[in-house]
């Protein structure tokens, strides 16, 4: 059956990989751009399947007004992938609160405005699978980039309560905790934080040459993602949470041992805060 999907940001990245790969499976793909000019060139991909809608997440009346728009004039959407986002690197210290506020307005407010527009037509429905790409940053913390980390952990805890309030409605939900992947996130993408405080030489120095060494090398390939997903949204049984690449595998599963670890060592401590068992 051919599926309409709802794509944000699909400009470049992993946003236009989804958006190819669905096309290629024969789906029709409704994709959100920034600017005017980019219409045309996604609309070329495929014409007549391939629909660019001109959208800032951060406005919640266009939000809503480009979902409706879609829903009566192209048709039912089967999917949304909440992919429009950006990272922000910088130490706590040296960020500033424009920046987190700014980081969070995009990356949580802008996804949540678009899972808000699209969830009353997927309930009358019955039916339809939520999609939010995240980070590996969103299921264990890195220095490094806690806002954007932030951000991702805020939008794995929504993904995760919103999956059990829906389920009943035949909705799936699925967040993607995404590795490092060849896209433009760690290059031109990336907002960087100036640096100010020397005394975090020793520690964010090395990770910012790091990341930028590895701009364009990453191990992960958006195409690969995009082909793993389509799976994904053919499982009878999806997950809520989805960890692609190997980066993120390998991390993720270490924060989870270190998260069991501490929750082991003061289970006691833990435990001795509840009242004393009256029985």
């Amino acid at each position: 059956m051919r599926r309409t999907f709802l794509i944000t940001g699909v400009s470049g990245g992993l946003g236009r990989a989804f958006a190819q790969e669905a096309l290629a499976a024969g789906n029709l793909v409704v994709g959100t751009v920034r600017d005017a000019q980019q219409v045309r060139t996604f609309e070329e991909m495929a014409p007549g399947r391939a629909v660019a809608k001109v959208l800032d997440v951060t406005n919640d009346d266009a939000v809503r007004a480009v979902v409706d728009d879609v829903e009566r004039t192209v048709g039912p959407i089967h999917v949304l992938i909440s992919n429009a986002g950006y990272g922000l690197e910088g130490t706590v210290e040296e960020s500033g609160m424009e920046e987190l506020r700014r980081q969070f307005d995009v990356n949580v407010f802008g996804s949540v405005a678009v899972i808000k527009a699209v969830l009353p037509h997927m309930r009358r429905r019955r039916r339809g699978h939520i999609v939010t790409v995240s980070s590996m940053a969103g299921l264990t913390a890195l220095p490094g980039v806690a806002f954007y980390s932030g951000s991702k952990f805020a939008m794995e805890g929504i993904a995760a309560s919103l999956a059990q309030e829906v389920a009943g409605f035949g909705i799936h939900v699925t967040s993607l905790a995404l590795g490092s992947f060849r896209t433009d996130w760690a290059g031109r993408s990336m907002i960087r934080a100036p640096r100010s405080v020397p005394d975090y030489d020793m520690v964010f120095g090395p990770l910012r040459a790091a990341r930028q060494a590895k701009d364009g090398r990453q191990a992960g390939d958006p195409m690969r993602a995009a082909k793993a997903l389509l799976e994904v949204l053919d499982s009878d049984k999806p997950p809520v949470h989805l960890v692609l690449g190997s980066d993120a595998l390998r991390l993720v599963e270490q924060g989870q041992r270190q998260l069991a670890d501490d929750v082991a060592a003061w289970s006691e401590l833990s435990i001795s805060t509840d009242f004393p068992s009256e029985g």
